[in-house]
């Protein structure tokens, strides 16, 4: 049986780490500025310093997703290369909940006590 290495633990817990990251990525491009989804794979890698990877057929899973869930709509606009491009943008709801996102799930790492706790695990203090 072969031995797991530390590296193949890192490996599976990011890619699921990784997943529940798409939708995060998504949304904050998407409060920045309407996007077509060709661009948000792209856009995406680069936001996230190319952590996140996301194919295309993921990105407009995630889109029709969100605008059933209302956080997303879309619009046609003509484009000066080719046909006209679907943008997305977030709604008021997606805009609400990304704020809630954040507030809950991001800076609760800029807390003293959670940075702290990080802070010794890089230090390799117990």
């Amino acid at each position: 049986m072969a031995r797991i290495t530390v590296d193949d633990l890192l490996a599976q817990w990011e890619e699921a780490y990784k997943k529940g990251l798409l939708t995060f990525w998504l949304l904050l491009l998407l409060h920045e500025q309407p996007r077509y989804a060709f661009e948000l794979s792209a856009a995406v890698a680069q936001a996230s310093n190319e952590t996140i990877s996301a194919d295309d057929q993921s990105v407009y899973r995630a889109l029709k997703r969100f605008e059933g869930m209302k956080i997303v709509s879309s619009y046609w606009e003509e484009s000066p290369q080719g046909p006209p491009r679907k943008y997305y943008r977030l709604t008021d709801l997606g805009d609400e909940l990304l704020r809630k996102f954040i507030q809950r799930n991001v800076l609760l790492f800029q807390d003293e006590s959670v940075e702290k706790r990080v802070r010794a695990v890089l230090d390799g203090v117990a």
